[in-house]
């Protein structure tokens, strides 16, 4: 049956219900009473008759009778009766996977001819097995004989993915166990070991999982350490592995001095001090985030020196070369080749509008012009399609994509416009997309009204109090006064008034920079469906309030002022909830665990797949996109400054127990705990398609992940005296986020409730919730006008001198307020980039190698019923989608919501939900 699955590969083996309710793994969840962090207790799978396996699991200890079979009995030339036993010695069998790379440079295929040739002669790849116990006369563990990988030479030809070699160990019968394996990479060349099994012990076979680049011997003289796929907490560590298991990390956490190779394995953390550039100009100069005046997350540090102009800054590495982070956390091929392929396009975007500047006018003149980027693409619009590939040194995979460079350079058309071209116009897609867009994480229940602001009045004063009145709204209340509104829970707002207002002096000031601090209103209809009724804008010194237009000139107003909110939405979306919350913030969990979770760890095994590619996709944001003069700089409103507005909220908003979801629908007022409701919680509105789904997958991998830890904390103590754990914990918050270490709202760690909390939290910003903020960001904000990144003008009132040309052509000075269309293709060609899956994702209910990545053949099989559940999840959100009373995600022209859809194909596909952070 594992075999099958294995070969199967993926939750599809499963067949789907088309119910939860008779879903197996549903049935076993009961609600209980919440824990104050307010996240839900659910019963997990049974799995007590497991317990008596945990130190043993699938893969035994060789038995004692194996013992008796492999001696022999001699008897002693004079002592005819007497028995003397001796141990045995006998061959076990070694097969290891390694992948190969797809392409290959001259460089690399000449070294790979050179080892072939120095494998002959004896330079190889050595492998040396260790036993779980230790040998009573050296107190040392039980090794093997060294065994020679065989055949490295002849298959060096091999164009398969993967090569399989193989090697013979030489064990005596009192061996015990393997328990690791030691690689000693003898050649010029690093290789990718995938796995390695060995046969012919009595357990049956025993896998280790590597996946891990093995470095040469002439960069890293230490022997590579790799563990079986059997768990062990530190307390219940076999004696022969204790020390490798201290060895190896003290191996990843290194000593914390020199600047790192990219063939380190070496986890450490550093500030954010490489985000500016001193060196080329003093207008590239940034702060350094993380510390007293601009704390921040910790991130991966590198070590680099220097800038020459600010001993505190770092130098930076600009693209395309890489940035360090630990040789095992890059991008594997397929996912750097669809990465490379997305920036060629972005670089051949931004490229063309750069050259022709000339030729078209800065601004768009009409939508025409915008529709004209999905329908001709640029080059063709301009007619330079086939000289900019004669005239330009674009690199070499330019010119072999000539045939093809109008699909290269032509965008596709984003979803918002793609069944309802003017479905972003309307008042009610505006409002959906607060509950259904690609920031749903922003809307709240109104308890005030009106609102009232948290900054500090003895700095800003009287310029706090809201210009909303009642007299704004009243006639948009379905003939409710404001009271009864609040009192029946249908007032809602998405606030950016604090987020933005210290900010606005510095940014309007900016060269094509204008902003408000928003606040929009929204009001709950009977249908379920929201409506903005007022809009708030705010300067440091004014403010004035728009409402739903009457005539020509106030609908203008209307759109220019949903433009603008769109603009502060894009930004808090982007610099907060986005990077900070979900790539920042779970930078130094992820560092930690490496650092202080030994690869035997049941919780390190546990989280794997949640870490994947997480500080790779970090270390190219700091170099492109959160960098000065990058992307976030160049497109979004906010400047120079965003990073500043990413500190403010992780000082002011940010709090780890809000992170999960129950938890951050109830801070915003959007759910009350109800204990009579499927998830513990009753929504305020009931058809919120990120919350409706987001529930189920929560649920999901919350009972999940308590079925795991439950597995090997069957006593509360142990999650107290778990040294590695608690490591882990108070390294993450100390150090990973030192400046709220002295904070009162981390969780404990000190019962089962506590990890389960604390890990569904982490799993969840890894995967959901980091899908339903990141994958919907071409098919919503590749049309610019629905929620432009920037705006370039304030809205003239009638005593401006604006005012005039406005009135006079309102689509003209709509277009000048919306970023240019240089400002508009790279952003657009970025955000395509950033909802891509490449083909090697690996979505939620899947892992790599699925029956061997544990030991322990229990866990695999609740695996696999976790893997199922996702599937009738995904199932239950297509039903959601197709039904015509959920008018939030049906409906004419209405988008459906597939964010929290778990599977996608590769591509831009507005669905799909990886493991990890990985984009």
């Amino acid at each position: 049956m594992a075999l099958a699955k294995e070969i199967m590969g993926s939750r599809l083996i499963f067949e789907r219900s088309s119910s939860l309710a008779s879903s197996p793994f549903q049935s076993r969840l009961s609600i209980k009473k919440k824990t104050q962090r307010t996240q839900l207790s659910i019963n997990p799978f049974d799995l007590s008759p497991m317990k008596a396996a945990i130190s043993g699991g699938v893969v035994a200890a060789i038995s004692e009778d194996l013992v008796k079979t492999l001696r022999f009995k001699t008897l002693g030339r004079n002592q005819e009766n007497e028995e003397v036993e001796k141990a045995v010695q006998f061959k076990v069998r070694a097969v290891v996977t390694v992948r190969n790379k797809n392409k290959e440079d001259f460089k690399e295929t000449l070294v790979k001819h050179l080892d072939a040739f120095t494998d002959k002669i004896g330079r190889n790849v050595v492998l040396e097995l260790i036993s779980i116990q230790v040998d009573p006369k050296t107190n040392e563990p039980k090794k093997s004989k060294p065994a020679v990988l065989k055949d490295w030479s002849k298959k060096s030809n091999s164009k398969a993915e993967k090569v399989h070699y193989a090697a013979e160990f030489t064990v005596d019968s009192a061996f015990g166990l393997p328990g690791a394996i030691t690689v000693t990479n003898k050649h010029q060349k690093e290789f990718f070991l995938e796995n390695i099994t060995i046969e012919g012990f009595a357990c049956g076979p025993v896998h280790f999982p590597c996946n891990s680049w093995v470095q040469s011997q002439n960069d890293h003289p230490s022997k590579r350490i790799f563990f079986t796929n059997q768990p062990y907490l530190p307390s219940e560590t076999p004696s022969g592995l204790r020390t490798l298991r201290e060895q190896e990390l003290e191996n990843l956490r290194g000593n914390g001095k020199g600047e790192r190779k990219l063939s380190d394995r070496i986890y450490d953390f550093d500030v954010y001090n490489d985000i500016g550039n001193p060196d080329i100009s003093t207008e590239l100069a940034r702060p350094v985030f993380g510390g007293r005046e601009f704390p921040y997350p910790r991130r991966c540090r590198t070590g680099r020196r220097s800038t020459d102009t600010d001993l505190v800054s770092e130098r930076r590495v600009e693209k395309p070369l890489p940035m360090y982070v630990p040789r095992d956390e890059q991008f594997e091929e397929s996912k750097k080749n669809t990465f490379a392929a997305c920036r060629l396009k972005a670089v051949l975007h931004n490229l063309v509008p750069s050259l022709k500047a000339s030729i078209l006018a800065e601004d768009f003149a009409n939508f025409g012009e915008i529709d004209s980027l999905y329908k001709e693409g640029l080059l063709l619009k301009l007619g330079i399609q086939d000289d900019m590939f004669k005239k330009f040194p674009l690199p070499k995979i330019v010119t072999t994509l000539q045939k093809s460079s109008e699909g290269l350079l032509r965008y596709d058309t984003p979803k918002i416009v793609s069944k309802d071209k003017y479905a972003w116009l309307r008042d009610d897609e505006f409002a959906r997309q607060a509950i259904a867009g690609i920031n749903p994480v922003n809307i709240e229940r109104v308890t005030t009204y009106p609102p009232v602001s948290n900054l500090d009045r003895e700095i800003y004063g009287s310029h706090l109090d809201s210009a909303l009145t009642e007299d704004h709204i009243i006639g948009h209340l379905d003939g409710l006064s404001v009271q009864q509104a609040l009192e029946t829970n249908r007032l809602f707002m998405v606030d950016y008034h604090d987020t933005y207002l210290p900010f606005l002096d510095r940014i309007n000031a900016l060269d094509g920079r204008k902003a408000y601090a928003t606040r929009t209103i929204l009001f709950l209809t009977r249908l379920g469906t929201l409506k903005p009724v007022a809009i708030e804008l705010s300067l440091p010194k004014s403010k004035r309030v728009v409402t739903p237009p009457i005539d020509a000139t106030s609908h203008w107003t209307w759109q220019l002022a949903k433009a603008h909110v769109g603009s502060n939405d894009a930004g808090v979306h982007q610099l907060v909830n986005h990077w900070l919350r979900t790539h920042a913030c779970l930078e130094p969990f992820i560092l930690s665990a490496h650092r202080q979770l030994s690869a035997l760890h049941p919780i390190y095994k546990l989280l794997d797949p949640h870490m994947r590619y997480t500080l790779e996709i970090n270390a190219v944001a700091r170099q492109t996109l959160v960098s000065a003069d990058g992307v976030i700089e160049s497109c979004f409103t906010a400047g120079q400054y965003g990073l500043e507005i990413s500190a403010a909220a992780y000082k002011n908003q940010w709090r780890f127990d809000m992170e999960g979801l129950p938890a951050d629908l109830i801070r915003r007022g959007m759910a009350v705990p109800d204990p009579t409701q499927p998830h513990g919680l009753k929504l305020l509105v009931e058809d919120y398609p990120y919350a409706n789904d987001g529930l189920l997958l929560w649920s999901a991998i919350q009972t999940w992940v308590r079925t795991y830890v439950e597995r090997y904390y069957p006593n509360p103590n142990l999650v107290k005296t778990d040294k590695e754990l608690q490591a882990w914990y108070s390294e993450s918050i100390n150090v990973g986020h030192a400046d709220h270490r002295d904070a009162d709202w981390w969780p404990e760690l000190s019962t089962v409730d506590d990890l389960v909390s604390i890990i569904t939290t982490i799993v969840w910003l890894a995967s959901a919730q980091h899908a339903a903020l990141n994958f919907g960001q071409y098919p919503y904000g590749g049309y610019v006008p629905n929620r432009p990144p920037l705006m370039r003008q304030l809205i003239p009132d009638e005593s401006e001198p604006e005012f005039a040309s406005f009135v006079e052509d309102p689509q003209k000075y709509f277009f000048s307020s919306l970023p240019s269309l240089l400002q508009t293709t790279k952003f657009m060609a970025v955000v395509d980039t950033l909802s891509t899956h490449s083909p090697d994702e690996e979505y939620i209910g899947e892992r790599q190698q699925p029956s061997i990545w544990t030991g322990d053949a229990e866990i695999v099989d609740a695996f696999y019923g976790f893997s199922a559940e996702i599937g009738r999840i995904e199932q239950e959100i297509e039903k959601r989608n197709k039904d015509p009373s959920r008018r939030n995600r049906c409906g004419a022209g209405v988008l459906p919501y597939e964010l929290m859809a778990p599977s996608s194909e590769p591509g831009v596909t507005c669905r799909g939900v990886p493991n990890s952070v990985s984009i």
